[in-house]
């Protein structure tokens, strides 16, 4: 190719550089008009047409012979602009009915799975899910979800109690151990404040270890069952349907020990729990207050 040829070429590919700029720029501005106005039509269009110029940018950006200052610039731009794509249907889907958040977080899990904005979304969004397509798709969804968000608190709790309604024990428990090791690392998703985070935390702590001392007392594992469901026992305060099936495993796994090791305050640390248990309102509360008092009777005949 010719001199001028070649800078004929050049001045092309220059301005179909620049126009796409262009586009990305009016583009972007457009849909932050949008969510200004609450246009979840605009949002909904202009959104993933943002997403999609912004990708084809970064790609002008690293192409060869590109300006390296200018192209780093361009590139950091159009991430941004990305990022705020996705806060756009983030934004427009917790303000909308559970019709809009279905649609706008499914647009933002197509855009980028691994959104940010995901992280505090799954919950009203598995909820919404379920009350419009049924459990079995927000199921399939969290399935999915968590293989980009492995240590998400809501697709770890939807799927482990699917996993406890459906007596699949070992499945829970490795959920339940997972939702427990997420937790304890206390990383508070950007969109939650510090109340709404350890409110989640703490409901997800004492959920995972009351599940995995349920499991591992119906196993007879109970030095396991002793320490998980004393971790849940303060975590779990107010919630009956825990309390007093785990008070109770807990008491009969400390009587277990007790017996085994020969332990007589550790046979009345069982007496204690599953008096405490009795106490509250359960199916089993009456069982609960007969092993009590069963338990003190056998422990006052040991030295």
């Amino acid at each position: 190719m010719t001199r001028n040829g070649l800078w004929v070429a050049f001045l092309l590919v220059s301005g179909a550089a620049v126009a796409a700029a262009d586009d990305l720029d009016t583009t972007y501005q457009n849909l932050q008009e949008a969510v200004s106005k609450k246009d979840i039509a605009q949002v909904k269009k202009l959104a993933p047409e943002t997403w999609s110029l912004a990708a084809k940018e970064m790609s002008a950006g690293t192409a060869e012979g590109a300006d390296a200052d200018a192209a780093k610039e361009r590139i950091k731009y159009a991430t941004d602009v990305q990022v705020y794509s996705e806060y756009a249907l983030y934004a427009s889907a917790v303000q909308g009915d559970s019709a809009t958040m279905v649609e706008l977080l499914a647009l933002l899990e197509q855009q980028n799975p691994k959104s940010k904005y995901l992280d505090d979304a799954y919950g009203a969004y598995l909820a919404a899910l379920t009350k419009s397509a049924g459990a079995a798709k927000a199921l399939e969804v969290a399935e999915k979800a968590l293989v980009n968000k492995p240590e998400n608190l809501d697709l770890l709790s939807v799927l482990a109690d699917n996993a406890a309604a459906k007596g699949q024990a070992d499945r829970e428990l490795a959920l339940a151990t997972r939702m427990v090791a997420a937790a304890s690392k206390n990383v508070k998703p950007e969109t939650a404040t510090a109340a709404e985070w350890d409110r989640k935390r703490n409901v997800a702590l004492g959920r995972g270890y009351w599940m995995s001392g349920m499991v591992t007392f119906q196993r007879g594992r109970y030095a396991d069952a002793d320490r998980n469901l004393r971790a849940a026992v303060p975590l779990i305060q107010g919630n009956p349907g825990l309390q007093g099936p785990g008070l109770y495993a807990l008491g009969i796994a400390n009587y277990q020990l007790g017996k085994m090791t020969m332990k007589k305050d550790r046979m009345l640390d069982g007496a204690k729990f599953c008096e405490q248990s009795a106490g509250i309102s359960w199916a089993n509360a009456s069982q609960a207050l007969h092993d009590s008092i069963a338990i003190k009777k056998e422990a006052a005949t040991m030295r």
